[in-house]
């Protein structure tokens, strides 16, 4: 039987936005739409687009996966509007790396978005209300600009209301733009028009049911295409009841999600966790939805007069200990409590003729209530690794039982063996412990080697573990070429098992690229702990897992051949051009400020509590897999509950850390005369002469006035005749942290071992924070009357930049070294480099300060081999060197 055809809605703004069926629900931001926030109206008629981008990056940070930019308002120049905001927004790396939907009900807005606008977009939106012509005519020119495109349920006759309409003109636009625009299926969504429901209208009693149902039968019949829909909608004729709201569109989107929508515009501070809305109000909230009573809209209002929508706190209930002991068991597991757990498994071990029979019955049948629970969306990844802790005190409290009686080992039968691993020269390991965790809960027998292991290490645990599954993990651009080269090893070495990659710099696309070919076997890219379950449970499947593995390598195949059919067509300048185009700044000296305290400083002994109003919490969260932004996230709807038991905990320890002395911080920073030639940056160190950073600069094809940028761009030139001037940094909060995780890991204790190394990388981001705050206000003192707060400190409101080496500006890790060299960074605060140039401890920051006004963050994107070869003789080393660290940033070229 032939495998049906893989085609998924591919989207992108900097990063990537696959969405397939495993895909949780795509939320798309709306508040950067005139029409849904009064307060980006009023900025974008002010012309204050600098406000309005802050509006960009709060629907980003709050969790949105696509942005939706409107600009239909009678009292602005539409057209002008959104190619103004658009290009802003595409200088912003942080806001552009999610894809844009460009929205209007005019033609020349969203032409004039498209011709502006970086990746692939979704155009919102066409149809049919004027005709075929035109509606075709549309399709082509969106087509043709490579977007996706939202169809909207409207004909000539008008919106679709019912079943049959909503059906029928989807079914009539799926076969005009498929058969007569050529229009990829995957790249249409259908919006099938979600209206109100208890408005007391007769006709609207099934407008809720309607949509649903429609969109259960346009994701059966029209292959490989989407369904959205404004959720809010339906909620409409309870406007100020907060309450019944957040319910009614939680009902609504359980429903519509399982009959198929995929995406959609949903306000998550107006979002309920569907098992947490009472029984009585779900009852009557359905009732209306799902239009199964006749007086359905009359309870529901009667009802929602006793309905409030202020969060309610829950009283401390221990009467769960009177339940049944499977019961008592399962919910220690599912909430985290092991206060009693050594006193349930006692009881159990009692009842049970072996110990074994404990951890293969009530505490594995717990766990798996945990899985589904995590599986489905309906608990969170710190009570995963809660759950795991309970877990490991059972076990722990079992495991002399269980030898006592002379069995072989402590453990239910496992579902299968997995080795994980930081590749060589890597220390990060946050991420892959977290998978390792959420695998090890749902019965996977894990082989944890830890950090910084050399591929042979890795073949040869695997080897001698039998294990079924391999996982690589990384965080810098280097560990790239170390998951390379061991898939390479595999193939050599005729091994058969999957290989995972994750971590931060991988991706889909590097994975289907560069790492799938070298193996014949499965290798499957997994951007987070949730997914892995999923991915590693099909790939050991006996029935389904020889068929998912191929249809992965099918999927990467095509991407594969996309992707660097797509690199091929785009257009680079040589170095010689770019250099042309470089970035011209008008050189005066009054904008070249001189430091107050040139040469080197270091600072020994950190007094942590000074960092801690200096922390950034939003990414704290990201790395629990908690989307939001601080503070906003603890009263989110959906992981708000969650969200603020993390920070409780969080705060708690971080209290004790700086309390007790836990962690030590040092740093070092010097600045230094400097100026540019070309891209080098010539250093003047008083200790070791001329000291040269090479920087990098972008080759991409420009549109008209955009200069072709690298860092040295923001010094003062040679030939300028004006003196200029540079810092270099390296920070630390990160000694100690590792010897304190292993004392967690020791009790057992994932999730302390997990929060210490969070709180460590935190403090070191705050320290790096702080440190570049004292260079800008006292020791380079060129902005001596600065005052930020904290959140305009994170929103980089600051007059000069930090990059760092590894990162989008100057991704070659290679400059460290000069780094180190100038600073004697290793000598003055314990830091080190590791081979791939990885700082240990892993909670270490470092990187450059420029204070030019004009110097700003950009991308590098990628660069020819000219560049390449230019880097490796200005570098003084051998072009295959070269090669090897700037290998992700160089083009494939035609």
């Amino acid at each position: 039987m032939k495998e049906p055809e893989l085609r998924y809605l591919k989207l992108s703004g900097l990063e990537p936005l696959v969405i397939t069926p495993e895909s949780n629900f795509v939320n798309v931001g709306e508040r950067t739409n005139v029409a849904g926030s009064r307060r980006f109206l009023r900025l974008i008629k002010e012309q204050d687009f600098e406000q309005a981008l802050d509006i960009a990056r709060e629907q980003v940070e709050g969790g949105a996966q696509i942005l939706d930019v409107n600009m239909d308002d009678g009292l602005i120049d539409g057209v002008d509007a959104m190619v103004r905001f658009l290009n802003l927004l595409m200088a912003e790396p942080d806001i552009a790396r999610i894809p844009v939907m460009i929205d209007s009900s005019r033609w020349e807005i969203i032409e004039a978005g498209l011709q502006v606008v970086q990746g692939k977009c979704v155009v919102n939106s066409i149809s049919l209300k004027e005709g075929e012509e035109t509606f075709l005519w549309q399709a082509r020119q969106i087509r043709r600009y490579g977007a996706a495109v939202i169809v909207m349920a409207f004909d000539e006759k008008g919106q679709a209301d019912t079943y049959e309409r909503r059906v029928e003109i989807a079914a009539r636009s799926y076969r005009l733009l498929t058969e007569q625009a050529s229009f990829p299926p995957e790249d249409l969504i259908f919006d099938l028009n979600i209206f109100p429901v208890a408005t007391g209208i007769p006709e609207h009693r099934r407008n809720a049911v309607d949509f649903i149902e429609a969109t259960r039968w346009v994701r059966q019949h029209l292959p490989h295409c989407s369904v959205s829909g404004g959720v809010s909608n339906v909620s409409f004729s309870f406007r100020g009841n907060t309450g019944v709201r957040e319910a009614m569109h939680s009902a609504f989107l359980y429903h519509a999600i399982r009959a198929g929508m995929n995406m959609g515009i949903v306000n998550p501070s107006l979002l309920e966790v569907y098992d947490d809305i009472p029984a009585d109000l779900l009852e009557r909230v359905e009732d209306v939805l799902l239009d199964r009573r006749e007086d359905a809209t009359e309870r529901l209002l009667d009802f929602a007069e006793t309905v409030q929508g202020e969060h309610k706190k829950r009283q401390v209930d221990d009467s769960w200990r009177e339940l049944p002991l499977q019961e008592r068991i399962t919910r220690a597991l599912v909430k985290g409590i092991d206060q009693y757990i050594e006193a349930d498994v006692e009881e159990a071990r009692r009842g049970a003729s072996r110990t074994i029979e404990v951890i293969e019955g009530p505490l594995m049948e717990g766990m798996n209530v945990v899985g589904d629970l995590f599986g489905s969306g309906k608990m969170f990844l710190p009570q995963v690794v809660k759950s795991a802790r309970v877990m490991k005190r059972a076990v722990a409290y079992l495991t002399p039982f269980i030898e006592e009686e002379n069995l072989s080992g402590p453990g239910a039968r496992p579902a299968g063996k997995v080795l994980m691993a930081t590749v060589k020269g890597d220390v990060h390991d946050i991420g892959k412990n977290i998978v390792s965790v959420v695998l090890a809960c749902n019965n996977y027998q894990i082989v944890d080697l830890g950090v910084m292991v050399p591929p042979e290490k890795i073949l040869e645990a695997a080897r001698e573990q039998q294990v079924d599954i391999i996982g690589l993990s990384g965080l810098i651009t280097p560990s790239l070429d170390e998951m390379v080269f061991l898939a390479r090893e595999m193939q050599r070495q005729g091994f058969r098992i999957p290989l995972l990659i994750g971590g931060a710099t991988t991706s889909k696309a590097h994975t289907a690229v560069k790492i799938d070919p070298q193996y014949h076997s499965a290798v499957v890219h997994v951007n987070d702990a949730s997914r892995a379950v999923t991915v590693v449970g099909d790939l050991l499947q006996q029935e389904r897992g020889e068929a998912y593995a191929g249809s992965v390598k099918a999927e990467y195949a095509v991407f594969r051949d996309k992707f660097l059919a797509r690199g091929r067509q785009k257009s680079y300048l040589s170095l010689e051009e770019a250099r042309k185009n470089r970035l011209r700044l008008p050189w005066r000296e009054a904008d070249l400020a001189v430091p107050r305290e040139l040469g080197i400083r270091q600072i020994d002994a950190m007094d942590l509590q000074t960092l801690v109003p200096f922390i950034d919490w939003s990414p704290f969260f990201r790395t629990w897999d908690l989307h939001g932004r601080y503070p906003d996230i603890l009263d989110d709807a959906v992981v708000g509950e969650q969200a603020r038991s993390l920070y409780g905990d969080a705060r708690q320890m971080l209290a004790e850390i700086t309390g007790k002395g836990l962690l030590q911080a040092r740093a070092v920073f010097g600045l230094f005369p400097a100026r540019s030639l070309e891209d080098d940056i010539v250093v003047t160190s008083p200790d070791q002469g001329e000291v040269i950073f090479r920087t990098l600069r972008q080759q991409s094809q420009k549109r008209e006035g955009v200069p072709n940028l690298a860092l040295s761009d923001f010094i003062a030139p040679v030939d300028s005749g004006l003196q200029d001037y540079i810092g270099c940094f390296c920070v630390t909060a990160g000694l100690g942290a590792d010897a304190l995780a292993r004392q967690y890991e020791d009790q057992l204790d994932d999730y302390g071992s997990i929060m210490v190394k969070a709180l460590a990388d935190r403090l070191a981001e705050a320290f790096a924070e702080y440190l570049h705050r004292e260079v800008r206000v006292r020791h380079w003192g060129y902005v001596p009357d600065e005052h930020l707060d904290n959140e305009a400190l994170i929103r980089e409101a600051y007059k000069g930049i930090r990059p760092a080496p590894g990162y989008p500006a100057c991704p070659d890790h290679l400059e460290k070294r000069t780094i180190w060299d100038l600073l004697q960074v290793e000598e003055r605060i314990g830091v080190t480099l590791t081979e791939s140039l990885a700082m240990w401890p892993a909670a270490s920051v470092s990187g450059y300060y420029f204070a030019h006004p004009q110097a700003r963050y950009f991308g590098l994107g990628k660069i020819c081999r000219d560049q390449v070869a230019d880097y490796a003789n200005r570098k003084g080393i051998p072009l295959p060197e070269a090669e090897k660290w700037l290998g992700p940033n160089l083009a494939e070229e035609g």
